[in-house]
């Protein structure tokens, strides 16, 4: 049985992890959105680290996703902040390495759920500081000063 999330037409999914500073990016946005009143078919999760998972689940045939949007930190060296709108080809080339479920890259997952007919968008803000692995609750000022365009940008698309 797949989550209610992905039985909506529009995922849109926050990943990080909310205790390595800027990493909570993605949980931050995700959390301004549940405060909001958002159309039916549009389905959001906190997919924290487990954005592989999710991912995966969407190319279920009982998942009625045709739309996600990804929203994480980024490493484009642009100053810090900066939030960039993408598809899956400008991804990063990841070479192919065993990974454990933890360091699972999304790469791979999201150009299947391209291949798929899955449209897919990746918005992105560029990182200042991630303290993994110190705990460091909240994000940057820089970063933090996103959040409501990232917001806007994600309202855009949907």
């Amino acid at each position: 049985m797949i989550p209610d999330s992905l039985k909506k037409e529009i995922l849109i999914m926050g990943c990080g992890n909310l205790i390595f500073a800027d990493d909570g990016f993605g949980y931050e946005v995700i959390n301004k959105l549940e405060s909001m009143e958002l159309p039916e078919n549009i389905g959001l999760v906190d997919a924290g680290t487990s954005g592989s998972t999710y991912l995966m689940s969407m190319l279920d045939e009982e998942s009625s996703v045709k739309k996600v949007i990804l929203v994480d930190i980024i490493d484009f060296e642009l100053p810090a902040g900066t939030l960039k709108k993408f598809g899956v080809e400008e991804l990063p080339n990841i070479p192919k390495y065993n990974f454990d479920a933890h360091d699972m890259p999304l790469a791979p997952f999201l150009v299947e759920a391209q291949k798929n007919g899955i449209e897919v968008v990746i918005i992105g803000c560029q990182l200042k500081y991630v303290s993994n692995p110190d705990i460091v609750v909240g994000l940057t000022e820089e970063v933090k000063n996103s959040l409501d365009d990232a917001v806007k940008m994600v309202l855009e698309e949907i």
